[in-house]
């Protein structure tokens, strides 16, 4: 997705005009409207100081917008975060069950699955599992997120709104308190 796709997703989500927007980063008179639809069809690209600006102005993670660290375990769940949004059925959840005993190396890890559920398709899926503690937290509790949301648990608001503040919307899985609150009825 690229940054002008995300800048309109985000301010529509906030339910705030180009010009609200613009004049909330400084553009002032007639040219701030015009200035955001620049930046949401591409035309223009704000500099790393504009974008962390929008985002302030939308309430938003910085991250989202701006990487410090490429690579770290923050910028890779912006990646995976905004592949979501552009496409809720591309990234799946599912807990690996180990079925090899330690000490047998030469064994290959094998998950198993249930391919009766909708959202297996015909070929079986290629699973992947991190060696990153951090990353591994985090996609724990996006799977639960998930599951929130298919179950009817949480609205695609409140589901995208974890999203945008992550990850001072993180919980632990439900363990602490988030440091910014996302649920409705929660703010």
């Amino acid at each position: 997705m690229t940054i002008g796709k995300k800048i309109k997703l985000v301010r529509k989500f906030r339910k705030m005009t180009q010009q609200q927007l613009g004049e909330a980063i400084g553009i002032e008179g007639k040219g701030a409207a015009n200035r955001i639809a620049q930046y949401e069809c591409d035309y223009r690209i704000p500099q790393n100081d504009m974008l962390i600006d929008m985002a302030k102005a939308m309430d938003i993670n910085p991250l989202l917008f701006v990487s410090p660290v490429p690579g770290s375990a923050e910028d890779i769940m912006q990646t995976f975060f905004w592949l979501d949004e552009d496409n809720r059925n591309a990234i799946n959840f599912f807990t690996l069950i180990r079925t090899n005993k330690r000490g047998k190396a030469d064994m290959p890890p094998e998950a198993t699955y249930d391919d009766v559920t909708e959202y297996w398709p015909d070929e079986p899926p290629v699973g992947m599992w991190f060696n990153y503690g951090l990353v591994d937290e985090f996609m724990r509790e996006w799977m639960m997120r998930k599951q929130e949301l298919r179950n009817g648990e949480i609205t695609d608001a409140e589901y995208l709104e974890w999203k945008l503040n992550w990850p001072d919307t993180c919980d632990d899985c439900g363990k602490c308190e988030p440091k910014k609150k996302w649920k409705k009825g929660n703010s």
